[in-house]
């Protein structure tokens, strides 16, 4: 059977989501395919930054998020194995909530916007047509065609079948990658705060999510843990092992029953790609280090940059070449600071020796930990 769609977009993460609803917003007749099923839990800081919820704002969507009731997060404590934490006051409130009910959320803004959400759905193959692409997929065995005029990409890392340039330079290399990890827990009193805990090979976030659960999620150096326990909660455990603050916070917490997921390989040196053949979104166009905690803003930072430009192009008033040159410069001049300071706090971090002397520079440095945290921050801007 054969479907005809101004738009697709390929995943349905939040980058994604909020695309396919943006283009609907903006009239066009979208379709929005994810090869997995929906809700489900990710592997995610799940922290929505201050610049996020500016953002949720001019999309419509604060109040369908503020109706998860989300935890209200004002600081980030910093800690190292020996020596006090670092204390660190967000420049605005942020949000605590799971990707299991934001990603339902957003699935269900775009639906009511009009698209057409295909979840365990898989793109087999996207080729190039006379007036756009043919996008081929299967749902539980039917194959189905889409004729559609415009393709964005918002499916990470993965390759796109039927392109020849679909994957970013160095995707497939893991030498130095990383595994992601992460579990809910109950039993933590957080109070308003993101916890970071440092130690030899990664490091592990406690952030306070809705329903008074807390989002545990670690970033580890595979050689690191191959002595560890392979699942999810052993993997945590090895963790915690190497911290004794840690290990003793975690010590009283109950993991919550089918929240664990993992992710691997996490490349963080991944080059951005903002544009292979068709415009690329979130992760898909770069990996701002985890560490940063603004993953989820750069998804809709991302998606708010290109909407705009997809509708120019499918209106005739800019050609898919302008197209992509604008999209790759609002990209760059967003992106390049942030990921600039990101990888150079993620590379200090990682030393043996380097944070506690960070630590040290900030006590004699007033502000300095917070000119850090802004370097690695979106700035606000006008869309």
């Amino acid at each position: 059977m054969t479907h005809i769609y101004e738009a697709a977009v390929i995943g349905a993460g939040i980058a994604g989501s909020v695309m396919a609803k943006s283009l609907a917003d903006h009239g066009w007749d979208t379709v929005l395919f994810d090869r997995k099923a929906f809700p489900r839990h990710k592997v995610c800081g799940e922290f929505l930054s201050p610049e996020s919820l500016t953002m949720l704002k001019k999309l419509g969507l604060r109040e369908a998020v503020s109706a998860l009731k989300p935890s209200i997060i004002q600081r980030t404590s910093l800690i190292l194995s020996r020596g006090k934490p670092l204390e660190i006051d967000l420049p605005g409130t942020a949000w605590g909530v799971s990707r299991y009910q934001l990603d339902s959320t957003l699935h269900q803004a775009a639906l009511r916007a009009g698209v057409q959400v295909q979840t365990e759905t898989t793109v087999i193959s996207v080729k190039p047509g006379e007036q756009g692409y043919i996008i081929t997929t299967k749902k539980h065995g039917v194959v189905q065609e889409y004729y559609v005029r415009a393709v964005i990409a918002a499916c990470g890392a993965t390759a796109i079948p039927g392109l020849q340039s679909q994957t970013p330079r160095d995707a497939k290399s893991v030498k130095g990658a990383h595994l992601g990890v992460k579990s809910h827990y109950a039993g933590l009193d957080m109070d308003g705060v993101v916890e970071l805990y440092f130690f030899e090979g990664g490091y592990l976030g406690l952030s306070p999510i809705e329903g008074g659960q807390v989002n545990v999620a670690a970033l580890l150096e595979r050689e690191a843990f191959q002595w560890a326990d392979k699942s999810i909660l052993g993997l945590i455990e090895a963790a915690s092992a190497k911290h004794s603050k840690l290990s003793e916070r975690l010590s009283s917490a109950q993991s919550v029953p089918g929240t664990q997921a993992a992710v691997a390989p996490v490349k963080l040196t991944r080059k951005p790609l903002a544009w292979d053949i068709f415009p690329r979104l979130g992760d898909a166009a770069m990996m701002l280090p985890p560490l940063c905690g603004d993953g989820m803003s750069m998804a809709l930072r991302s998606a708010m940059l290109c909407a705009p430009l997809a509708s120019r192009y499918l209106k005739g008033q800019i050609s898919i070449v302008e197209w992509e040159h604008d999209y790759t410069r609002a990209i760059h001049r967003e992106f390049k600071g942030p990921l600039k300071w990101g990888h150079r706090l993620q590379g200090i971090l990682a030393l043996p020796y380097l944070p506690h002397m960070m630590l040290a520079a900030t006590k004699f440095t007033p502000g300095l930990a917070d000119r850090f945290v802004q370097a690695t921050r979106l700035k606000e801007t006008e869309y």
